[in-house]
């Protein structure tokens, strides 16, 4: 008789249109799932491009009270306590290089800049009248507006793009055109661009925390819908991409688990666990 697969030590999974329904909650199964992998012994991290502000929205449904990988792995926070693991920021050179660049390859861009563990926003003038309360968890009445250079003065976790009219792919097309190196860009599903330090994935961010932890990446299994999750799911001992990931997503999974809308992360872990 083959031996019984040994469990994961660490379960990371992407939280919007992976772990999250449609609707964005914690269903009854995937609470139940996540609840018996932890008395298994299992960690289960969230690895997302939320920042605290969102993690606290699905933090109670889903009972994430330890370790969280925030900004597309830029920093690691503990979320009951707040200790800060690492963070990863975008020098404002580089900053000053992408905006003055984009600003003339697609007039019309507009940059909006995550700094101080996630906490504080800063978006240029005109950003608020394109974004909604679902963007970034935040109010856009609150988010003022500010002129470009101050905000790409400062380093920034993650720096966001957005155009009025120019689609995502044009956007992200665009940036990467412009022969500039020091940052990655991805995108996750949000209607931004994405960008953060050179070398910062989601997986360079779960290697940090699982090297602090002790765990291997063998021991690792990872759940994802997005091309933002691609380097995770490469990375991770298993990775599992929900039916409704991207293609390229899917095509670099180890397997394949039901959409996130028929709880397909709890499907996986219940197998996991018998």
């Amino acid at each position: 008789m083959p031996a019984t697969p040994a469990l994961p030590r660490l379960i990371a999974t992407d939280l919007d249109h992976t772990l999250l329904s449609a609707d964005g909650v914690v269903t009854p199964r995937t609470r139940a799932a996540l609840d018996a992998a932890r008395t298994a012994g299992i960690l289960v991290v969230p690895v997302t491009a939320r920042q605290p502000i969102g993690l606290r929205e699905v933090a109670a449904g889903a009972a994430f009270e330890g370790w969280a990988l925030c900004g597309n792995g830029a920093f690691g926070i503990h979320l009951t306590t707040g200790d800060l693991l690492f963070a990863q920021e975008i020098p404002a050179v580089v900053q000053r290089e992408i905006a003055d660049a984009l600003t003339v390859a697609l007039p019309g861009v507009l940059f909006a800049s995550v700094r101080h563990a996630g906490e504080r926003f800063v978006a240029q003038e005109g950003y608020a009248a394109l974004a909604r309360l679902s963007d970034h968890k935040r109010d856009p009445r609150t988010m003022g507006g500010a002129p470009l250079a101050e905000v790409v003065a400062e380093p920034s976790l993650k720096l966001v793009i957005r155009h009025p009219d120019a689609t995502l792919d044009e956007i992200f097309g665009t940036l990467q055109g412009l022969g500039l190196a020091g940052f990655e860009a991805t995108l996750s599903g949000a209607p931004f661009v994405e960008v953060m330090a050179e070398g910062v994935t989601k997986a360079s961010g779960l290697a940090q925390l699982c090297a602090h932890l002790g765990i291997g990446r063998e021991e690792v299994v990872a759940f994802g819908d997005g091309l933002n999750d691609l380097e995770m799911l490469r990375w991770a001992g298993r990775g599992v991409a929900v039916a409704n990931a991207i293609d390229v997503l899917r095509d670099a999974a180890d397997e394949i688990a039901p959409p996130n809308d028929e709880d397909g992360v709890a499907v996986t872990i219940e197998r996991l666990l018998v």
